[in-house]
């Protein structure tokens, strides 16, 4: 079955960086496309970056020029390279590929 395990989170300070990673299982990863989603308290999840099976790439507003999604065929692994972090960037972020999710990982930026 598809399984997705995300690592990399942790706790920064406002301006710092952090690259979270997601391996996956269980499909034919270099022909699918894959996504990163985050989901700060009280509020709903949102789509952050996704890039497809061709390596075209798509990032939400408020992200675009600070983080950067990539993937590596050869390890069937998505990564979320993200700089320049903001307060308003903390939340629980997840990997997502056909049809399922990651457990997800905590990301806290402090001011």
């Amino acid at each position: 079955q598809v399984q997705l395990v995300e690592s990399g989170g942790g706790l920064v300070q406002t301006g710092g960086s952090l690259r979270l990673s997601c391996a996956a299982s269980g499909f034919i990863f270099r022909l699918n496309a894959m996504g990163w989603h985050r989901q700060a308290p009280g509020k709903q999840r949102e789509l952050v970056a996704s890039i497809t099976s061709s390596g075209i790439t798509n990032y939400a507003a408020s992200v675009k020029g600070r983080f950067t999604i990539s993937r590596d065929n050869t390890k069937s692994t998505v990564y979320l390279q993200m700089n320049s972090l903001k307060p308003e960037d903390t939340a629980v972020y997840y990997c997502s590929g056909p049809g399922s999710w990651g457990q997800g990982t905590q990301v806290t930026v402090s001011s």
